[in-house]
């Protein structure tokens, strides 16, 4: 079963612990207590395909510390999470981005998945960031982008879910391709290449396959 790990980014009451918890334990929790940093554990099926997760829930400190450094080296991928209602804690989510690019090194590694989190849909009348800003913000990351309620529980799920295929699709996608059977490494650095071909004689029934050879110096 694979296991990865999911860090969750943001600043301070944008409601990350709520959405956490709610996916993990299926509680609202409204009273609001700084996380200093937690870790979730949660074993989902996804696709017919089960998945340990390891959700990080971190600080909303602004500084970032040696600690959640390696959790970016360590995390497989991002909830990028800002409230609806705060245009400062939409500002700040783009300092988390920069952050996670450069301590991951993409030009290595590509590009982390990522999903964008615009929280408290539910606090529509006290809206500020619409969800055109969150998309067009998304679009430039090339990412995605959900609206959710830890409090209505919408897309809660959603956001969770997205996030752990875009890491199998990356998983997937950098696992080297196994080598053709009919190569052989040789001992002094060569490769023998055998190539099968069939022939067909004048009654159009094939004849034995043919084997040739050559060496890739």
């Amino acid at each position: 079963m694979p296991n990865y790990i999911v860090c969750v980014f943001g600043s301070g009451g944008v409601g990350k612990s709520c959405l956490t918890i709610q996916f993990v334990q299926d509680i609202f929790m409204p009273k609001y207590d700084p996380t200093i940093e937690d870790v979730y554990k949660k074993t989902i099926e996804i696709d017919e395909k089960r998945y340990s997760l390891e959700i990080v829930d971190t600080a909303g400190t602004e500084e970032f510390s040696a600690m959640k450094d390696m959790y970016i080296k360590d995390s497989h991928g991002f909830l990028l999470v800002y409230s609806i209602t705060s245009l400062a804690t939409f500002n700040d989510i783009s300092g988390y981005y920069d952050r996670i690019l450069s301590v991951q090194d993409i030009d290595t590694h590509g590009r982390p998945a990522i999903v964008l989190v615009g929280n408290k849909s539910d606090l529509g009348n006290e809206r500020i960031i619409t969800r055109e800003d969150g998309q067009a913000l998304a679009n430039k990351w090339n990412c995605t982008f959900l609206e959710t309620s830890a409090k209505d529980r919408a897309n809660v799920t959603e956001v969770f879910y997205d996030l752990v295929r875009q890491i199998n699709r990356k998983t997937q996608a950098s696992r080297p391709s196994k080598p053709s059977k009919n190569n052989t490494d040789l001992s002094d650095g060569r490769v023998e290449i055998r190539i099968e071909s069939a022939t067909s004689n004048s009654t159009g029934q094939p004849n034995e396959k043919q084997t040739g050879c050559c060496l890739l110096l």
